[in-house]
């Protein structure tokens, strides 16, 4: 069973394995409205933790997307070029941005589990 993780700058990512598939969640989709434009990193660059390492404009903003962990990014979701619209219909599904190699599982110990990202959601509001 995969085990999704939460940053603070509204990234998922779910580890299986030493692969983590990164997006944007919900609750970030829903704050920059109609996605417009994605930019993914190539295959075989190196991401260090917490770099911005993809783009996301919206009808609203771009914002950058972070590495949530350290790592050479194996796959990036080309489709999102023909439709960013993905990321507002299923940011944790067909909206994913990048998959990375890990170097490091330990990067994971400072993300958040589900319940500890939704309560630093509901801090927000």
């Amino acid at each position: 069973m995969a085990d999704v993780r939460y940053s603070e700058e509204h990234e998922w990512i779910r580890v299986e394995g030493d692969t983590g598939t990164i997006g944007i969640t919900q609750y970030a989709q829903e704050q920059l409205g109609d996605v417009v434009f994605v930019e993914v990193p190539a295959a075989g660059r190196k991401v260090a933790k917490g770099e911005a390492v993809a783009v996301v404009e919206s009808v609203k903003a771009a914002s950058d997307i972070y590495a949530p962990v350290s790592g050479e990014v194996i796959e990036a979701n080309a489709a999102l070029a023909d439709t960013p619209g993905d990321v507002n219909t299923e940011p944790m599904g067909k909206g994913w941005f990048f998959k990375v190699k890990m170097s490091d599982k330990g990067d994971l110990a400072g993300l958040m589990d589900e319940a500890a990202y939704a309560a630093f959601v509901k801090s927000l509001g």
